[in-house]
This record gives C-alpha cells, structure tokens and sequence, in this order.
C-alpha cells in the first residue's frame, strides 16, 4: 500500500472554494447550499467549491457564493494545477431543504442541486457520486489525495449553508 502522508486539514466556509497539489483533508457543513468535489485520478489532486445561490445576478461582485461563479472558478483552480478536463470526475452534496415545509416550488436547494448538474454537463465533467436534497443538513470531508468523500448527515438545522 502506497505511503501517503497525514493530511493539511482546512475548514470551507460558505461561499468559498478550495484546491491545492498538496493532500489535504477539507471539510464543510451543507444544508441548502452545495458542493462540488472534482478530483483528478490521473494527477491525484481534488478541490472543493461551497456556494450558496445558484446564478449570480451581474450586481455586486461575482464571487464563489454564487454556483455559476463558483463552478467556474473551481475548474479553472484545478485546470491551472496542471489537471486535464477529460480527467475531472465530481462527486455533487447538499441541497437540503432544512427549513421549509417542502410545499415551496422551487426550493434553493433544489435549484442549487440542479444547477450544479447543469454546469457539470456543459463542462463534460462526469458525476460519480452524490447526496442531494432531502431535509438534514450534511458535514462532508473531501480527502484531495483519493478522491474520497466522507458525508455525515446530521439532523434539521434553522440556520447554515
């Protein structure tokens, strides 16, 4: 078995995205928003984006809390690491309805969920994996280093991503 050295560990907040060449252990808390994990098998690098809405509107900055921006910039992140888009699998999390009844039609977190299919279709990038929707919020570590993803769900939350 190969020897891989104990993990960095980093916290990802909402509305942020994280990758890097080096192995680390990242982790965050879903409720309505979503993550995208993409790893490369071929270089063994992973990142990690955590948005919060879905489109940005074109008012205010274009930052990562929005899932197009988000989405975007993650790609590139992982491009510029020196990883290859025909090598990129995703594993999609979250989009939890943690407040609402579940008689709203379109619930942030569905549309989150759907938008993130959506980006990861126009970029050819196949989803290997996912824990989407549902009422519980979910803590998840993405390990860079293998690609694997670890989800805990936890129980309803009033306020978070």
């Amino acid at each position: 078995m190969e020897n891989i050295a104990a993990p960095l560990k980093h916290f990802l907040f909402p509305g942020t995205l994280f990758a890097s060449p080096q192995y680390y252990q990242i982790s965050t808390v879903l409720g309505s928003c979503v993550a995208v994990c993409l790893w490369d098998p071929v270089n063994r690098m992973g990142g990690i984006n955590h948005f919060m809405l879905p489109l940005w509107n074109g008012e205010g900055l274009a930052t990562p809390k929005y899932g197009n921006i988000a989405m975007e910039k993650l790609v590139a992140k992982m491009l510029g690491m020196g990883c290859r888009l025909d090598s990129l699998t995703a594993k999609v999390f979250g989009g939890a309805n943690v407040m609402g009844t579940g008689n709203e039609v379109f619930l942030i977190g569905d549309r989150n969920v759907m938008l993130a299919y959506q980006l990861l279709e126009e970029f050819g990038i196949p989803v290997v994996a996912s824990d989407v929707g549902g009422r519980f919020g979910r803590k998840i570590i993405l390990h860079t280093a293998t690609g694997v993803v670890l989800v805990g769900k936890g129980r309803r939350q009033a306020m978070g991503g």
